[in-house]
């Protein structure tokens, strides 16, 4: 076979039963956008442009992709950036989370369906950089991940805030009374100061510094705020380096090995990550094959501190990390608990890349003899009430709760517990435990972060912040709290959360890595004969194919018959 025909324009050629036809229409075509035959014999580019006026935190891709054409037109490659869907946290009806396995599909079929020896992909948003992560490694096209950086923090009241740690602060004041209609309205202005990702260590932040860490982003991309000149320099490099990896087809699956997977849980761990990053990461990891086990990740966390300075967790923001010399810093700190040989996409090694950087003082990143907390920012629970695990980011939870027994107070789904928890008349107190059934893949659908359950509002008009709170769904990686989520098998495929009922006693044990239903298990059994679970169905269309084939949690919430 002519190695030619599988490069530039010849690549995928439209299925006219003559293949010197095809070629001959499609540059007929793309010459009619003004290209000459000296443009088109060049390496071509992909450039995936994920923005949308409904997707403030892609604001700056018009910028974006601007220096990306540059950065490959520098280095003798042909850019052509296409659209693709854009999902926003906020903006999507009824979680991203839902779209993000559709945002994957239309990723690896527009990678595949057109003609391109390298992609750029440009994500920012919670779910669009692990949905074309997910995309890019089934598709097997060599691609570098873009993030679109984190936005700048603003000023209240001449204290600094910033989306959206502080949105669910300032929020919970509001609920308990101890701020107006007035005060929310000003605050409201200035937690989101600029177009870009949340600017703490939310899901966006978290996805950008795994895709770093697994050396499909060039290294110290991930920090890197959104309107600064740093990201669109790197933006251009990105370019660059999709030009280079387009010549020596250097494909994702070099790149994304078992090995890069094991260092991006780390940093996971380190940076006090979101707890949807188990999730992403899981079916990234998934579509190669690779299986990522829970219980190595929680005996990972038991030998990786937290040390990052970052909100939920710590004080700090990201543009501070990028102040403090972004993600290599960290990678720096963890050195030795790294495999140093991973491949990177620049097509050195990651201790390599690390080797590069210049250490200076600074105080976001901490050693491990003062780090911010001793273990990982996410442990694993398992027990009766989670069989196949759940998860809580001990890093951001209140210690005094770390071990608890309290009585259960049951919300049947989210339509239930918005008619009840405000309630005054609602049977709780501060030591109770609530759970929300129903907001697991299937049962919501599309898992959404809705297991960040609100305090009531009698109790925190009382002065209560926190308490144990239990889901099968799943919470915003900007938000702290004492809260299990993940708990797998979901109420909705008959998991044991379903016979749940409130006056039962749960125990939580995160030192002994336990969540328990304190119900025997007769009585269990008899809940379940008495009140069988019925699967939830669709007639037609997406949300058919997402109930039909959706995987649990611990399988990454892909669908099934796109894990390899």
């Amino acid at each position: 076979m002519d190695d030619k025909k599988d490069k530039g324009l010849e690549k995928g050629l439209t299925s006219y039963g003559d293949r010197g036809f095809s070629l001959f229409l499609r540059k007929a075509f793309i010459k009619g956008a003004g290209y000459t035959d000296d443009a088109l014999a060049r390496p071509v580019v992909g450039i995936a442009n994920t923005g949308s006026s409904y997707n403030p935190c892609h604001g700056n891709m018009p910028q974006l992709i601007e220096a990306v054409k540059r950065g490959v037109m520098l280095a003798g490659g042909l850019p052509m950036d296409f659209p693709t869907i854009s999902i926003h946290e906020s903006f999507a009806h009824p979680t991203s989370m839902y779209l993000r396995n559709l945002m994957s599909i239309d990723t690896e079929e527009m990678i595949r369906a057109q003609p391109m020896d390298a992609v750029v992909l440009i994500g920012g948003c919670d779910k669009t950089v692990p949905a074309q992560l997910m995309g890019a490694a089934s598709a097997n096209v060599p691609c570098v991940q873009l993030v679109t950086g984190s936005m700048l923090t603003g000023s209240h009241d001449f204290e600094r805030v910033g989306a959206c740690t502080d949105c669910r602060r300032y929020w919970g004041r509001y609920r308990a009374e101890e701020i107006d209609a007035d005060e929310i309205a000003r605050v409201n202005d200035q937690l989101v100061a600029s177009v870009g990702t949340c600017s703490v260590m939310g899901t966006a932040s978290t996805m950008a510094c795994i895709a770093e860490a697994l050396g499909i982003a060039l290294p110290g991309s991930a920090s890197a705020p959104a309107v600064t000149a740093d990201r669109i320099r790197i933006a251009e490099r990105s370019g660059a380096t999709a030009v280079a990896i387009a010549k020596s087809r250097l494909t994702p699956d070099r790149i994304l090995t078992a090995h890069a997977f094991e260092n991006a849980l780390r940093v996971l761990l380190a940076i006090g990550g979101s707890t949807n990053g188990v999730i992403h990461t899981t079916a990234i990891a998934g579509r190669l094959g690779i299986a990522l086990d829970l219980a190595r990740l929680d005996a990972m966390g038991r030998e990786t501190p937290v040390l990052l300075d970052l909100k939920p967790s710590g004080k700090h923001y990201m543009e501070d990390l990028h102040r403090a010399g972004g993600l290599p810093t960290l990678l720096r700190e963890l050195k030795p608990l790294l495999h140093l040989d991973a491949l990177t996409v620049t097509g050195r090694t990651l201790g390599e890349e690390i080797d590069a950087t210049r250490p200076f003082a600074q105080d976001v990143v901490r050693t491990f003899s003062n780090p911010i907390y001793p273990q990982g920012g996410i442990a694993v629970l398992r027990g009766n009430l989670a069989p196949g695990g759940a998860l809580i980011k001990q890093s951001a939870a209140d210690a005094k709760l770390m071990k608890h027994e309290g009585r259960a107070v049951v919300f049947e789904n989210a339509e239930d517990m918005a008619k009840r928890i405000d309630a005054d008349d609602l049977d709780v107190k501060a030591d109770d435990i609530l759970v929300l059934k129903s907001i697991g893949p299937k049962g919501a659908p599309g898992m959404p972060e809705a297991g960040y359950l609100p305090i009531p509002k009698k109790l925190a008009r009382a002065g209560v912040k926190d308490m144990v709170r239990i889901s099968d769904g799943r919470m915003s990686g900007t938000a702290a709290g004492t809260i299990v989520l993940h708990v797998t098998p979901e109420a909705a495929v008959g998991g044991p959360l379903a016979w749940v009922q409130t006056g039962d006693r749960i125990r939580l044990d995160v030192p002994a890595r336990e969540i328990s239903l304190l119900v025997s298990d007769a009585e269990m059994e008899r809940r379940r004969k008495e009140h069988p679970v019925r699967e939830p169905r669709a007639h037609r269309g997406y949300l058919k194919l997402f109930l039909d084939t959706v995987t649990q949690a611990d399988k990454g919430v892909d669908f099934d018959f796109l894990r390899k």
